[in-house]
């Protein structure tokens, strides 16, 4: 993507009144991002933009120079991903209100397909950290990035021990990721984004505010494969993260504690309405099946990927599709095609749900 089509997107990121909803209608009404942000009235109407979210694109096109928006997030070594680039993280394509932009500090990283939220309370007792720092450590030996929000208590806990025991882990925030929140967190965010990832979909200089954290639980959810609640009140914030991995169809964990205990009830209602249960770390390793994950990783590093697995995996999704569909979309072999699935199976990128029939994995 150009740096200029790069600014759009991170113009519009700047607009109030234009969300992802907003945006996929701008963009089905224009068809390019540079030319929805030139977009006339009568388009931005046609697109049903109410009067006020168009006369604050207005001013923002007054006061919002894309190619500016550029040399900034340069100058600061963020990374921006956006829904036209090919390293946006597929965990978020597919979930509603996908962020149209994703702002990084750090790096994120082909293994962070693998990975495991954890989010608790903020108040954590002495048995919430020692279940966040055990599991947390578990999946960092194991390979698996651990997912969580910064905030005091449990996600604290989890990032820690995801570092000390050497493995990665990524931070997602309610504000931007040059506004490392909180305070007490920033010295632990930097090393998260120097070993790992920091993340938001809030533009650089955006404040922390109650209003963004709810929201945010839709990308920890979705960037994991499984959400694990460690320890939650009856109205804790991670039992927002619970209903969105739900939502976004992730394996909800949550962690059995003292009926005595005021922050066990948010989790033991969570089992009682058909969470699973975590009593051991194991039953999270086994969910996610890592010796079969790790002997792909080991077949990928072993085999180089060959110039026409990318074509043919550009043909495939999540909805099922013959071979010979795949074939003729590849423009390519059958034999070849037949040979690239074999070994694309192996290396755990695509799978067959039923017998010629493939997915991307």
């Amino acid at each position: 993507m150009c740096a200029e089509n790069t600014g759009y997107w991170i113009a519009f990121n700047r607009v109030n009144g234009i969300g992802p909803a907003r945006l996929r209608a701008l963009l089905e009404q224009c068809g390019t991002i540079d030319r929805a942000w030139r977009a006339s009235v009568q388009e931005l109407r046609a697109a049903r933009l109410d009067r006020t979210t168009i006369e604050a694109l207005l001013e923002a096109r007054r006061t919002v120079d894309p190619l500016r928006e550029v040399e900034r997030i340069q100058r600061s070594g963020v990374t921006v991903y956006t829904w036209d680039d090919a390293e946006y993280p597929n965990g978020l394509r597919t979930i509603d209100r996908s962020p149209p932009v994703l702002y990084v500090r750090g790096v994120l990283a082909p293994q962070d397909d693998l990975a495991v939220a954890i989010v608790g309370t903020r108040h954590a007792s002495m048995y919430g950290r020692e279940v966040a720092h055990t599991l947390g450590a578990a999946l960092a030996q194991n390979g698996v990035t651990v997912v969580s929000g910064l905030a005091l208590g449990v996600d604290t806990v989890a990032h820690r021990a995801a570092l000390d025991a050497g493995g990665r882990t990524i931070a997602v925030l309610g504000s931007g990721v040059d506004e490392l929140y909180p305070a007490q967190n920033r010295a632990l965010g930097e090393a998260i984004a120097e070993r790992g990832a920091v993340v938001s979909d809030y533009a650089l200089g955006t404040k922390p505010d109650a209003r963004n954290f709810p929201p945010r639980n839709r990308i920890i959810s979705a960037l994991s494969r499984a959400v694990v609640i460690v320890e939650a009140g009856e109205r804790s914030g991670a039992l927002i993260t619970a209903e969105f991995a739900a939502e976004q169809g992730r394996e909800l964990f949550a962690v059995p504690g003292s009926i005595l205990n005021a922050g066990s009830v948010g989790c033991n209602n969570l089992i009682r309405d058909g969470a699973t249960p975590l009593l051991s770390t194991d039953d999270v390793l086994n969910f996610l099946d890592v010796e079969r994950v790790g002997f792909q990783r080991a077949v990928r590093s072993a085999i180089p990927a060959e110039p026409d697995e990318a074509r043919v995996l550009a043909q495939l999704n999540s909805e099922p599709r013959h071979m010979d569909e795949v074939v003729r979309a590849a423009a390519l072999p059958s034999s070849q095609v037949s040979s690239l699935l074999v070994v694309m199976e192996i290396k755990g990128l695509v799978r067959q749900p039923s017998p010629m029939h493939y997915v991307k994995a």
